[in-house]
């Protein structure tokens, strides 16, 4: 059976703040204790803060091009402009919405720069490395707990095709995120040619039925799920770029 556990009471998080020590006493509080089989999933909005990824407003010059961009879908052009800033690549522009690749090679609106849950005048941008992020928060709760589980680092993307946004896994530590069937055969004795399952996206995605939006909780515990260990990176999770029809 697999259950998913709110990690509730962990205050607000701050910059510098240890977040492994944080989720640990929350555990405590609740008299949870970790177990093998555990995975525990952390929202990126608590990794960014606790990491300092702020963008204060009034330090921001604004381009040409975010000026232009502003002018036109009525935006603030200092946004516009951290946006841009934080873009690989713009994938496409069009209804007030900046679709770009990131740093870290994933494609989604914004670049991952984001306003909600943030004090007022700044803006969040993603962890520099979630990989790393999600590997710290493992070692530090094995630390404080004697148990190894892996780690995700979840974030809410938007989906082609489908209406309404999912959680979706931006970092991974101690599992692999994809499971691949590739040579399995089906039920009907086919062989499988085509079928990578993306588990991180599935579990980030599970535990934000608890996390949620407005909850305050900002970390999951997951039980019961035989997760493949390993070490798994976010960047399996990219599709390449030969790959991708809509490049």
């Amino acid at each position: 059976m697999v259950t998913i556990t709110a990690i509730e009471g962990i205050p607000e998080v701050s910059p510098g703040d240890n977040l492994a020590l944080l989720i640990a006493a929350s555990l405590r509080r609740q008299e949870i204790e970790l177990e093998d089989d555990d995975v525990l999933v952390v929202t990126q909005k608590a990794v960014s803060k606790a990491e300092g990824r702020f963008v204060d407003l009034e330090t921001v010059e604004p381009s040409p091009l975010a000026i232009e961009l502003a002018t036109t879908w009525e935006k603030d052009a200092r946004h516009v402009e951290v946006v841009l800033r934080e873009s690989k690549r713009i994938v496409r522009m069009d209804h007030g919405v900046i679709i770009c690749e990131t740093r870290h090679g994933f494609v989604c609106a914004n670049a991952g720069v984001d306003a909600s849950n943030v004090p007022g005048g700044a803006l969040m941008l993603l962890p520099l490395d979630p990989d790393a992020s999600a590997q710290r928060i493992r070692e530090g709760l094995q630390r404080e707990t004697g148990i190894d589980i892996p780690v995700i680092i979840s974030d809410t993307f938007g989906r082609p095709w489908r209406t309404g946004s999912t959680e979706v896994a931006i970092g991974v530590a101690g599992m692999l995120p994809v499971l691949d069937y590739v040579g399995q055969v089906d039920t009907h004795g086919r062989e499988l040619r085509a079928t990578w399952i993306c588990i991180a996206d599935e579990l980030a995605s599970a535990a934000e039925l608890v996390t949620g939006k407005l909850n305050r909780v900002p970390a999951a515990l997951i039980r019961g799920y035989a997760v493949p260990r390993g070490e798994g990176s976010a960047q399996e999770m990219v599709r390449q770029a030969e790959r991708d029809m809509f490049r």
